[in-house]
């Protein structure tokens, strides 16, 4: 059964995006471009909440980076989970591991990219 994502807000953070801007900052104007359109877009869209970076988010997430020096969780992986503990989100899209780790499902853990 498919959900409709029109019944349902996104959640995300300013540090997902800075780190998509970080992983495709290299890649040429033209994808540069596209990459803040299409953000932009994201932060105009009514159905997606986007929790701002503050010193609070930081240092939470830094707190759960410390705590697991056994995982390679990024900081803003770290961020994201305790962003979503603190909002009692347990649903993710991604397909970052990760996050099964800390008790969160996946919503992309049976699709394959090609």
């Amino acid at each position: 059964m498919t959900r409709k994502l029109q019944q349902v807000t996104i959640v995300t953070t300013d540090e997902v995006f800075i780190e998509v801007f970080n992983n495709l900052s290299a890649y040429g104007m033209s994808v540069r471009r596209k990459t803040l359109q299409v953000i932009r877009g994201l932060q105009n869209n009514p159905q997606i909440l986007v929790i701002p970076q503050t010193h609070q988010t930081f240092q939470s997430g830094l707190d759960l980076y410390q705590n697991r020096p056994d995982k390679d969780y990024s900081l803003t992986d770290c961020i994201s989970m305790q962003t979503m503990r603190q909002m009692n989100i347990n649903e993710i899209l991604t397909h970052d591991k990760h996050f099964t780790q800390e008790g969160f499902f996946i919503l992309f853990q049976n699709i394959e990219l090609h």
